[in-house]
């Protein structure tokens, strides 16, 4: 009788729990920046759009990075990159400190660039490195569960945001009708109001930097286990750059998943950046209205662990295009019906996102060389663009109030509709190739 292979081998279970914490750690940066596009709009006084461009700083910063963290690791390590992306994450979050005192949005967008080059080494490091601590069989499977602590770090990161930011925001408080009292204030009165906020804003990204420079501490002291590639490229075996651009080009699996992972990450920043936005559309204040993106991160949280329960009876390509089609429908009802039953679609739509992202990349570089897995890795990281490009054209549609006589921010949702139904087709596609 065959042997049923472990989900982690036992001599790899150290390093996969290690590894496995940054996932929760680029979790709570994700998803607390989310609704400091809201603050920010109303603090410095911007349109949805220009708020928006915390996004396109965020995940710009993925774009700009993922490819350099993959040629990195390639010459070094999957140690060294993960040291330096914890660096770059550190210097990025105590940056917050003098651009709470310059009171400058520029700065803070720059800021987070920062900080975002660092999760892109992390993510460009962590998830292939994932891949490799087992069989191959298994791979997906051990993906989406240490995927499933990313929700966990975002459930922090909104909790912090919900119970901590938002409510001591001052230029959130409104009066008895529910309009925001701050755009009636004078500009003194708005100054100091801007002092005390910003700094509110400031407060956890000083502490998360605290705290990765405590897991770079606890890293650079752990010695981490030689990956396949790397025992290769210890005796002269590895592809070149442009040997592993080809292949990865030839490869239509993997092709299809860059764009499949760039319309993901576009679906799922959209939804989770302008719950807060929908909310406010409905008189819910920025404080309250997080608490339903708190819910939508625990659905997806939830979801994770029965996506991966799944996999273990139903193939992951199935599963992705069913899942899909769940998002889309959800996506549907949040854009057709205005009020609190669309605002309870909009949160739905998590659970089906739950298990798309690892879930792509696992796919796409299932059948990827081992030599070819980090520059591979690095164009599924890069793909977290749809994060950057896509908020501000949301944002956009949102500010025009309505569209066709419908509330523009449930007309705006159209676009992660559009992205479902690309992630839905991948996973169909896929499917349908191993099927005879």
């Amino acid at each position: 009788m065959e042997q049923k292979k472990p989900l982690v081998p036992r001599k790899y279970l150290f390093t996969f729990i290690l590894i496995t914490s940054l996932f929760a750690l680029w979790g709570f940066a994700n998803d607390i920046t989310n609704p400091m596009v809201a603050a920010f709009q109303t603090v410095m006084e911007l349109s949805a759009t220009k708020a928006s461009m915390v996004q396109f700083a965020f995940y710009g910063g993925y774009a700009t990075m993922a490819v350099p963290a993959a040629l990195f690791i390639r010459k070094y390590s999957y140690k060294s990159g993960i040291l330096l992306g914890l660096a770059l994450y550190a210097i990025g979050a105590f940056l917050f400190i003098p651009a709470a005192s310059l009171q400058s949005f520029a700065f803070f967008c720059g800021s987070l660039y920062i900080l975002t080059f660092g999760l892109a080494f992390l993510e460009t490091t962590a998830n292939p490195f994932i891949l490799s601590l087992g069989d191959k069989e298994t791979s997906t499977r051990r993906l989406n569960m240490a995927q499933a602590f990313n929700p966990m770090g975002s459930l922090c990161g909104m909790s912090v945001a919900s119970l901590i930011v938002l409510p001591q925001l001052i230029s959130d408080k409104r009066d008895a009708a529910g309009q925001i009292i701050f755009f009636g204030l004078s500009e003194a009165e708005k100054a100091d109001i801007r002092v005390h906020d910003l700094a509110v804003i400031r407060n956890p990204y000083v502490a998360i930097g605290l705290v990765v420079l405590c897991v770079f501490i606890i890293i650079a002291l752990t010695k981490m286990p030689k990956t396949e590639s790397e025992e290769k490229k210890a005796q002269g075996l590895t592809h070149t750059t442009r040997q592993t651009l080809g292949n990865l080009w030839h490869n239509v699996v993997y092709r299809e998943g860059v764009v499949a992972q760039v319309f993901y990450v576009a679906a799922q920043i959209m939804t989770w950046t302008f719950i807060i936005q929908y909310a406010d559309n409905l008189g819910i204040n920025k404080a309250t209205a997080q608490m339903y993106n708190i819910a939508a991160m625990s659905m997806f949280l939830c979801s994770r662990f029965i996506s991966t329960l799944l996999m273990k009876y139903f193939n992951s390509r199935l599963l992705l295009a069913v899942f899909g089609v769940g998002a889309g429908l959800c996506t549907l009802g949040a854009i057709s019906i205005v009020g609190m039953v669309g605002l309870y679609c909009l949160c739905g739509i998590s659970f089906f996102m739950s298990l798309m992202f690892p879930t792509i990349y696992g796919i796409a570089l299932e059948n990827v060389d081992s030599q070819d897995t980090t520059l591979g890795a690095a164009f599924l990281v890069m793909a977290i663009v749809g994060g950057a490009l896509m908020p501000p054209l949301q944002g956009m549609i949102i500010d025009q109030q309505t569209v066709f006589g419908h509330p523009a921010v449930n007309a705006s949702f159209v676009l992660p509709l559009l992205c479902f139904v690309i992630v839905t087709a991948y996973g169909y596609r896929s499917y349908k190739r191993i099927t005879p």
